[in-house]
């Protein structure tokens, strides 16, 4: 029996609002962001997936992929019909290729505009 249930995946970032546009454009879905004296947070309700969350990390440094000194600490896998097709999308959107010059895998990686590794994958 499980002691609980995945409420949201949150992703620290210089700019939330930002971050959850790219996704909401990446996934679907509105963003909504609050606002503190602390900085912003955002929730994106993906249609038909889990939510995602965004929120404001001063200081913010981004994993490096690979590195064994700066781990991804996370990743996301995105599961696509069409690598090509997907992979032009998010690169128009600010992500950059991280590993994703071999086309024979079923997987790419890349990072979001805040530096978060994400591989699309035709699994």
């Amino acid at each position: 029996m499980a002691l609980a249930k995945l409420g949201v995946v949150v992703l620290d970032c210089p700019d939330p609002r930002a971050l959850a546009g790219f996704y909401a454009e990446v996934l679907g879905g509105t963003p909504t962001v609050e606002t503190d004296g602390e900085g912003e947070w955002a929730d994106l309700k993906v249609p038909g997936g889990p939510a995602l969350a965004f929120q404001t990390a001063p200081g913010y440094v981004p994993p490096r992929w690979p590195s064994p000194e700066h781990s991804q600490q996370f990743h996301l896998d995105l599961v696509v019909e069409d690598l090509d097709t997907a992979e032009k999308g998010v690169l128009a959107l600010g992500a950059k290729a991280l590993d994703a010059d071999d086309r024979e895998r079923t997987f790419r990686v890349y990072a979001d505009p805040a530096g978060h590794p994400f591989c699309l994958c035709a699994c």
